[in-house]
């Protein structure tokens, strides 16, 4: 009898994942190099078994989703040198300049353009020229080409664009990934019409798999949990790529600090000075980023503690895995019929959740998810 359980478990879990694999139909704004890092990955990694060890990715095997079951269906942007090109091509397209780790095959994918709005600052309009293509109804091609997913890669204080990106993803009645500091998963008035539509949202602003953001808060978490009184820090980051050179603008880094301070402040069970953000653009790191985290506190007898902390970095596929793993897990709530904020996979993939947790708390709410657990 124990036998034909097993038998009946091992039959029903490969049911499972034959009914619910399937290809995830992909849309992405803002062909930069984080949609670089993301689309390589995807061709790194096809393939790969199920028990494999891949790094960046919580498994191969999520829910019944493999990295190859990624499609891209739509991409949108407004550089003249993207637009117009096949998705493989405009990857790699000037002024990206992230690591080329894998071969990208033509996808049939033609960027299109999009209504600029605020997605360049005054930077950038500089080194990239717009497109002067008709702009594409984002809605009518998200419809079209049926996609599951919108990812949002815009650039950091694109406040209005990424809100009408929001609104173009409701309107098709697509899931919408936002990986930007624009508050959309984690502002009750925007995550209620996704609740309302029954669509899912993800977000929000990307958190890397080994970043500054998640180091810094993991160290203060660690901090806290041993007794140290943590008194002040902060964190300073330079790069040489267009988001650091679009950062310039300090104005448009408002909801970026609150982002980044947040998650860390979150970590601590009290208030203290915290400074965080970005110190200077550096033209030859290109996509490496290097972050500085310091620290001070006290510890035992009032006795002073401080932590000097460098980080040098890849950017753009330091998130790419984590995103792997946000659209899998959004397909597996579309399909589940669950809309609005998605608490789980939003506290382990992102710096302003709706909800905060430590790393170790999210990624069991993640699991749990998979498993078929409803969303907090």
């Amino acid at each position: 009898m124990k036998a034909f359980y097993r038998l009946s478990y091992f039959i029903a879990i490969k049911y499972y994942v034959v009914v619910d694999m399937g290809k995830i139909r992909v849309a992405v704004a803002g062909v930069g190099n984080c949609c670089s890092a993301l689309i390589q990955g995807i061709y790194y990694y096809r393939g790969a078994p199920d028990d494999s060890d891949i790094p960046g990715l919580l498994y191969p095997n999520f829910g019944g989703y493999r990295v190859e079951d990624i499609e891209f269906v739509a991409a949108f942007d407004v550089n003249a040198e993207k637009v117009g090109k096949d998705l493989s091509e405009a990857i790699f397209a000037y002024p990206n300049n992230t690591r080329r780790f894998a071969e990208v095959p033509r996808l049939g994918v033609t960027v299109m353009n999009a209504p600029v709005m605020d997605g360049i600052g005054r930077y950038l309009k500089d080194i990239i020229k717009l497109s002067d293509e008709p702009p594409a109804d984002v809605a009518q091609v998200l419809k079209d080409t049926k996609a599951d997913i919108l990812v949002n890669y815009l650039p950091v204080g694109s406040e209005e664009a990424v809100r009408w990106y929001a609104a173009q993803a409701l309107e098709a009645g697509c899931a919408f990934v936002n990986c930007m500091p624009v508050f959309i998963a984690s502002d009750p008035v925007w995550a209620k019409k996704f609740e309302d539509r029954r669509i899912p949202v993800a977000g929000d602003d990307i958190q890397s798999q080994l970043g500054a953001t998640v180091l810094h808060k993991t160290i203060v978490k660690l901090l806290e949990e041993r007794g140290v009184r943590i008194e002040e820090t902060y964190q300073l980051n330079v790069g040489g790529d267009t988001d650091f050179l679009n950062m310039l603008e300090r104005e448009r880094l408002a909801s970026k600090e609150v982002s980044k301070t947040m998650a860390v402040q979150k970590m601590a069970g009290h208030e203290f000075p915290v400074k965080i953000g970005p110190s200077d653009y550096i033209p030859f790191l290109e996509n490496r980023k290097i972050c500085y985290i310091w620290i001070r506190g006290k510890h035992f007898g009032d006795t002073p503690i401080s932590i000097d902390v460098k980080l040098s970095v890849w950017d753009a596929p330091n998130s790419a895995g984590v995103v792997i793993d946000v659209i899998r897990a959004v397909k597996i709530a579309l399909d589940r019929g669950v809309g609005g904020p998605l608490t789980s996979i939003s506290a382990w993939g992102f710096k302003h959740p709706p909800v905060h947790a430590p790393a170790s708390v999210a990624r069991q709410w993640v699991e749990e998810f998979i498993k078929g657990a409803r969303e907090r």
